[in-house]
């Protein structure tokens, strides 16, 4: 067969057009879809397989096969060459398919033996769609003009896919975004929500793939590429100053705008058929395969530039902006890729909860929704190209999955567990301001973390004594430049207001690993959770921990104030530390202001090495808190942000519980008062067994206050420590089987 020219392909193009207009069921367009490939092309065979579920493709129309054999012939991903293709989503084209590894000869299709083979994934941007083959008896590879052509035509059937063009009867021609679907994430945050999909970029949607004169779509995607770069040149004049990251990824940008091949390629794809914006996708979704298999992490982290800036582009050529028209529902779930803090900010409490495909259990945005105390799971993968605006969803931040549009049996289930949750709520408004004391006598001091001022109004609601955690880098996170000292003062002076005289514990700035300032230069880290984090950043950046200490003195203004240091490994970090303290206070009193009325320092006990410090160390601080989600990662080695390990390991291991009474025991014999923050505070069972080993203050969200101090109640504390003594002893493991027996016999 000759070589096909460019006209040949623009003119099997607006077949494929003019074919699409008519009108007709989804199967007649298949149908005549796939008759006019083998006739454009030449070729004895063209089919189309769809995907019916993730795992199974199914013959969808064909020309030169059985028709019998449309819809019956089904083959799993990876399963023959058809398989293959849509497995690995690129080309198989060979001149001897029976040679090939996987062949799979198909008898119920009536099909011969052809030795011609091409196929190509219909996918659109990562989303596998399908696979459109030609075959012919010749024995001949198809020139890479005709993959091309093929290659365009699957693309062309991706778009009109996505826009229901082929809806019919049956699983495979069935519209998208119609059916159930469930993502399994990892918690962000806890928490269960019903509501709407609100989508914080919505997707652009392509209408004509196929472009009509190859002069003005040139012109069109010269001309939007031309306003790209000014915008990008803009945005990197107006992040000068504002750190070197921030600068680096808009260089980035610059590098993908400015690239001669990226627009060589786009207008290639213009030249042979297609629209502006068509040609832009495509171009994004080829990179997109190539770059998702690279094994270099850097290049795959360019992929999130090349994505924006592709949306970018394509947003000007198509007109549609971020803000389509509609209007957010009543009780919209954020969806996203992912979103910076200032943005979930700026949502609010308007969100009952939120989706990320990216993210970590430490990131901004968890931070955030964590201080919104709204649900969170991340690492859903693929739900921004699945969910629509306006779609039902459910989201179970306790086991880290989202039901998209649920069948009405999934959403019954969810919403009895959501009443139950209620119910209980209401339960616990009752012991609101009760002591949390045991049967035994014992008395717990329960206290919240918060982050933002909108979280204080909780400290009444949820019966919590104090503020055991005031997470002090949101207000960091949220600027794109360091705060004044005079923005902090007067921020954590509104905490301590908010507080109406009730211990408010600030933690100093804690950033590095996986919370990075938007202005400060990334330092790359092949462990960053055990690299340049917290106060190794404080003690070698002194003057922003100085302007910050000034900050809370200033706030006290002769009221009490607490103040603790992250990430303390060793005594002279402390010492080091405290000393700051020390030093700006008589900086403060030298200038005539207010000095704290009391002033308590403390340190969170985060890594191991700081429960063997010396006495001189326990007698030094006012008071330790332990961090239990670092403590926790770092004893059992097992990072957090890992799901494959992270579940592993428990907090009511054996060994971890000797090392918890082991920091009981030295706090104890130097008088130093002692409490645990974290996420196993707020877990009723595990927050009984830290009390029964001597732990009095658990800091933890509000909304765990009210379930702990129900179980507080309810329990002899004493008899809990008996039995954990016992079982560690024993040399069990795990105490929690016993643990939770022993709470069946209990009245709870």
């Amino acid at each position: 067969m000759p070589e096909r020219s460019e006209s040949e392909s623009r003119k099997l193009l607006r077949r494929l057009r003019d074919t699409l207009a008519e009108p007709g069921a989804g199967q007649e367009r298949l149908d005549r879809i796939t008759h006019l490939i083998a006739d454009s092309m030449q070729t004895q065979v063209c089919s189309i397989y769809l995907f019916r579920d993730d795992d199974t493709l199914e013959l969808c129309a064909t020309e030169g096969l059985k028709k019998e054999s449309v819809h019956k012939t089904r083959m799993r991903l990876g399963e023959g060459l058809v398989g293959r293709v849509a497995k690995s989503s690129t080309p198989i084209n060979t001149g001897n398919a029976p040679a090939e590894k996987g062949f799979r000869y198909m008898p119920e299709t009536g099909e011969e033996i052809y030795s011609s083979f091409l196929g190509v994934p219909i996918q659109r941007l990562g989303e596998k769609l399908g696979v459109l083959v030609v075959q012919s008896k010749d024995a001949r590879q198809f020139s890479d003009d005709e993959v091309y052509a093929i290659e365009v035509v699957a693309m062309v059937l991706a778009e009109m896919t996505e826009l229901g063009a082929f809806v019919g009867e049956g699983e495979a021609l069935s519209a998208l975004h119609t059916h159930p679907a469930m993502f399994r994430g990892t918690t962000g945050q806890e928490g269960t929500a019903e509501g709407h999909v609100w989508l914080h970029e919505p997707r652009v949607v392509i209408t004509n793939p196929v472009g009509d004169d190859p002069d003005v779509e040139r012109k069109r995607l010269n001309e939007a590429v031309s306003q790209l770069r000014v915008s990008v040149d803009d945005m990197i004049s107006l992040a000068d100053g504002q750190g070197a990251e921030q600068r680096e990824v808009l260089e980035a940008y610059r590098m993908f705008a400015h690239s001669r091949g990226w627009i060589r390629r786009m207008e290639e794809d213009i030249g042979r058929g297609l629209s502006a914006e068509a040609a832009v996708e495509k171009e994004q979704s080829t990179a997109r395969a190539r770059l998702e298999t690279v094994p270099d992490a850097y290049l795959r982290d360019r992929l999130h530039d090349l994505d924006d800036l592709s949306n970018r582009l394509l947003r000007r050529l198509t007109g549609q902006g971020t803000d389509t028209g509609a209007e957010m529902p009543q009780d919209p779930i954020l969806v996203a890729r992912n979103i910076g803090p200032a943005e979930l900010l700026d949502y609010g409490r308007r969100l009952k909860g939120v989706v990320l495909e990216e993210g970590s259990v430490g990131s901004h945005a968890a931070v955030v929704a964590r201080a919104l105390a709204i649900p969170l799971v991340i690492h859903a993968e693929r739900i921004t190209t699945e969910a629509l605006n306006g779609d039902a969803i459910l989201v179970d931040g306790d086991q880290g999955i989202v039901h998209l549009r649920p069948e009405e049996t999934v959403s019954a289930a969810f919403r009895d567990k959501i009443a139950m949750q209620a119910a209980a709520q209401s339960r616990y408004a009752s012991l609101r301001d009760l002591p949390a004391t045991a049967l035994c006598g014992t008395t717990i001091a329960l206290h919240m973390n918060a982050g933002l001022m909108a979280d204080l109004p909780s400290l009444v609601g949820s019966g919590a004594e104090g503020v055991g955690l005031f997470r002090t880098e949101l207000q960091f996170l949220i600027r794109n430049h360091v705060p004044k000292r005079s923005e902090l003062a007067s921020i954590y002076s509104g905490v301590l207001d908010a507080a109406k005289g009730k211990r408010v514990a600030f933690r100093t700035l804690d950033i590095g690993s996986d919370k990075v300032l938007p202005y400060m230069k990334r330092v790359e880290e092949p462990n960053p959770a055990m690299g340049w984090r917290a106060i190794r950043v404080g003690l070698d950046k002194p003057g922003v921990m100085r302007m910050q200490l000034q900050a809370l003195l200033r706030a006290a203004n002769g009221r009490s104030l607490t103040l603790m240091f992250p990430f303390i490994t060793e005594y002279s970090e402390f010492r080091v530390a405290r000393q700051m303290v020390l030093d700006e206070v008589e900086r403060e009193k030298r200038l005539g202001h207010v000095l704290p009325s009391a002033l308590e320092i403390g340190a969170m006990l985060e890594t191991p090495s700081l429960a063997y410090a010396p006495d001189a160390f326990f007698r030094a601080v006012d008071f330790i808190s332990i961090g239990g989600n670092d403590l926790k990662q770092f004893f059992f080695a097992a990072d957090r942000e890992n799901e494959q390990v992270r579940r592993r390991y428990d907090v009511l291991n054996g060994s971890f519980l000797r090392f918890i009474q082991h920091i009981v025991g030295r706090c104890a014999e130097n008088g130093t008062p002692l409490s645990f923050c974290g996420e196993d505070a707020g877990r009723p069972v595990e927050a009984i067994c830290l009390a029964a080993l001597g732990l009095r203050t658990l800091s933890m969200r509000p909304a765990s206050i009210g379930p702990v101090k129900h179980l507080i109640r309810r329990i002899d504390l004493t008899a809990l420590r008996a039995l954990i003594e016992a079982e560690c002893q024993a040399d069990h493991a795990n105490v929690r089987p016993a643990v939770m027996d022993w709470l069946a016999t209990q009245d709870v």
